[in-house]
C-alpha cells in the first residue's frame, strides 16, 4: 500500500499537467482569442504596423512638418528630395511631403466615411431582408441585385456631374465636395455587406439561442439587436476594410479624373494628376503618391485577410 501511493500520484501528475494549458486557453475571451489569431498572420500584422505609421504621419505630420501646402517657389519647382523638400517639389515649387500629408487625411477620410455609410445601409438591407420573408426579402435583394448590376465608375461620375454644382452651393466648395463623394461612394458600395448580412442573418436567426430568446418572448428587435447582430458582425467587419480600400481607390480615381475636390484641395488622386505629364523630367512627383496609394490599399487588404482569419473559428492558423 506504501508503494502504491506515489504511483498514482506520477500517474495523475501529467493528466492534470496536460489539462492545464486546455483551461488556460478556455480563459480567452473571444475578442483575445481573435486578437491572438491575428497576430499570427505576419503580413497582417505588419501591414497594421504600416498603416498605423501612415495614419500617425497624416495626423500629426502638419505639426511637425510645417511647411504651407499651397506655398509657391518657382526657384525650387521640380526639386527632387532634398533636406529641403524630403519628396521634391512639384511645377509651382509646393511641396510635395506636406501636399501628400493633407492629400492623406482626404482620402483616408473618404474611404473611412464611405465604408460607414456603405456598412449602414448594407447592415439595415441585409437585417431588414434577413429577418424578414417573402415579399420584403425577395424584394430588397432585388434592389440589391440591381445595384450589383450598375458599372460603378460610369455612375459615380454621372451622380457627380449631376449634382456637384447644387451640392457646393448649399456645403460649400469644400464641404459640399466631401459629402457628396462619400455620399456617392458609399451608396454603391452596399451591396456587398447587405448580401452577407441577409446570409448570417438566416443563418444565425434559426440558431438554438435565438430560438430561446423567442420563446421567452424577445421583441423581434432584441432578438436583433442582442443576440443576431452581434454574432453577425465579424463577416461585416473583414467587409468594411475592403470597402475603405475601394473606397480610396475610388475617391483617387475621381480626383485623378477631375471630378474630385477642388484643384487647389491636395488630394492622393489629384497630385498624381497633376503629375502624369511631367514622368520624363520629374518621376518623383507621380511615384510618391502612387506608393502611398498602393502601400496603403495593400496593407488595409492584407489586414483584412488577417481579420478573416481571425473571426472564423473554422480557420486553422
Amino acid at each position: 500500500m506504501a508503494g502504491s501511493t506515489p504511483a498514482s500520484l506520477t500517474a495523475e501528475a501529467p493528466a492534470t499537467a496536460g489539462t492545464a494549458p486546455a483551461a488556460k486557453r478556455q480563459n480567452f475571451s473571444p475578442w483575445q482569442e481573435a486578437w491572438r489569431r491575428f497576430r499570427r498572420h505576419k503580413m497582417a500584422l505588419f501591414s497594421a504596423i504600416a498603416l498605423a505609421v501612415i495614419l500617425f504621419a497624416v495626423l500629426f505630420g502638419p505639426f511637425i512638418w510645417r511647411v504651407p501646402i499651397n506655398e509657391i517657389d518657382f526657384a525650387a519647382k521640380l526639386q527632387g528630395p532634398s533636406w529641403s523638400h524630403p519628396l521634391g517639389t512639384d511645377d509651382l515649387g509646393q511641396d510635395l511631403l506636406a501636399r501628400l500629408i493633407y492629400g492623406g487625411r482626404i482620402s483616408i477620410a473618404v474611404g473611412v466615411a464611405a465604408m460607414v455609410v456603405a456598412i449602414f445601409f448594407g447592415l439595415l438591407v441585409g437585417s431588414v431582408a434577413g429577418m424578414a420573408s417573402g415579399r420584403v426579402d425577395a424584394a430588397l435583394m432585388w434592389v440589391t441585385d440591381l445595384f450589383l448590376s450598375l458599372p460603378q465608375l460610369p455612375l459615380l461620375l454621372l451622380v457627380i456631374y449631376l449634382f456637384r454644382e447644387p451640392v457646393k452651393g448649399v456645403l460649400g466648395v469644400e464641404g459640399g465636395a466631401f459629402v457628396l463623394i462619400v455620399a456617392v461612394i458609399g451608396g454603391t458600395r452596399w451591396m456587398s455587406a447587405a448580401r452577407l448580412v441577409r446570409a448570417q442573418f438566416l443563418s444565425l436567426r434559426e440558431k438554438e439561442f435565438v430560438e430561446a430568446a423567442r420563446a421567452l418572448g424577445a421583441s423581434r428587435l432584441r432578438q436583433v439587436t442582442q443576440h443576431i447582430l452581434p454574432n453577425a458582425l465579424g463577416p461585416v467587419i473583414v467587409v468594411a476594410t475592403i470597402d475603405i480600400a475601394a473606397a480610396i481607390i475610388a475617391e483617387s480615381t475621381l480626383s485623378f479624373l477631375g471630378l474630385g475636390f477642388p484643384s487647389d484641395v491636395p488630394t492622393w488622386g489629384s497630385v498624381l494628376r497633376d503629375a502624369k505629364d511631367y514622368l520624363d523630367i520629374a518621376p518623383h512627383w507621380a511615384l510618391f503618391p502612387g506608393s502611398l496609394i498602393f502601400i496603403t490599399v495593400l496593407a488595409i487588404n492584407f489586414i483584412g485577410d488577417g481579420l478573416r482569419d481571425a473571426l472564423d473559428p473554422r480557420r486553422v492558423l
